[in-house]
């Protein structure tokens, strides 16, 4: 990421961990999908990163076009909502459909939304719910003092 000041003496990394605390509490992710015809589509959804796995759920309609859209390319990218201190990752997505998978994320993600929204736990499993495996994932602060010297990119093996 050269032209972000990568290759400045005044360059230094953010840690795994800035990434982390603004991927957990995030409300809102923006996702975005390509179809099988490389149309793009991106919309706002509720989901939950577990910093443990590494990884990202979220959940749509059966028939949306976000699932159509797995179905047919499982690339994927998703961001917090944040525009200052942006983070955005790129991945995998696959449906989730082992049982104690489907138990695991519908327990965080009720623990996450819960209070905002009865009933999850019934609702979440009525619907596709992905897992979203990282392979890189890039971070810019859009203030200018920060904007040239903390450009990063980290890569998921």
């Amino acid at each position: 990421m050269a032209a972000y000041g990568t290759d400045t003496p005044d360059w230094e990394a953010l840690p795994w961990e800035w990434a982390a605390e603004r991927l957990i509490p995030n409300r809102n992710y923006w996702v975005v999908t390509v179809s099988a015809a490389g149309a793009p589509h991106s919309l706002p959804v509720w989901g939950v990163w577990d910093d443990d796995d590494l990884q990202f759920m979220f959940s749509c309609a059966f028939a949306s076009r976000k699932a159509r859209n797995i179905a047919a390319n499982p690339r994927v990218v998703f961001t917090a909502a944040d525009t200052v201190e942006c983070i955005s990752i790129e991945g995998t997505a696959a449906p989730i459909t082992d049982p104690e998978r489907v138990k695991t994320w519908v327990d965080r993600y009720v623990a996450k939304y819960g209070g905002e929204q009865p009933g999850l736990a019934e609702f979440l499993p009525q619907n596709a719910m992905f897992e979203v495996t990282p392979k890189v994932a890039f971070a810019v602060i859009e203030r200018e003092a920060e904007f040239a010297t903390r450009a990063t990119r980290w890569r998921f093996s």
